[in-house]
């Protein structure tokens, strides 16, 4: 039986915590869904395609990520109505420190309420990448800040571009 995981996030932009997500979600599932949500709520850095542009070229051309078994694509529905759409029995999400779960937590539990055949799956990324946030990463690029650490080389190019 094939295992498909999506795994929803803003990416705005990408960082190497969600990519040990990614990576881990690897080693459990034979695909991962990479949903970028475009939902109105949010004050995005990057444009829907401009976001999944940037997605694509860290997993695949700065990682050499496997194509076969990661599929980029946006969404703006619920992720449940994602997952019957795609086949996905999973919801993949990261953590990142205690702080995430409360509202994590919530999260899975009303998933669980809109369609109880959909599971989450919590995977924390590695220690080094635990402190790690979009947010934070947007702020350094926007100092003038080095975030070789916290993210791919071609999302950095992106960053720099918005910022110059």
């Amino acid at each position: 039986m094939t295992k498909i995981a999506i795994y929803p996030g803003t990416f705005d932009p990408i960082t190497y915590g969600h990519i040990d997500v990614v990576k881990k979600g690897l080693k459990l599932f034979n695909k991962i869904i990479v949903a970028v949500s475009d939902v109105d709520n949010k004050n995005y850095l990057f444009e829907i395609d401009e976001r999944i542009e940037i997605v694509k070229k860290a997993l695949f051309s700065d990682l050499k990520l496997n194509k076969k078994k990661i599929n980029v694509i946006a969404f703006n529905t619920l992720t449940t109505d994602l997952c019957k759409r795609n086949k996905a029995s999973i919801i993949l999400r990261g953590l990142r420190a205690a702080s995430d779960f409360e509202y994590e937590f919530q999260l899975a539990g009303m998933n669980r309420k809109l369609n109880n055949s959909i599971e989450t799956v919590f995977l924390m990324s590695d220690v080094e990448n635990q402190i790690i946030s979009s947010k934070f990463v947007k702020e350094i690029v926007k100092l003038k800040g080095n975030i070789k650490k916290f993210t791919t080389k071609s999302t950095i190019k992106a960053l720099e571009r918005k910022y110059v």
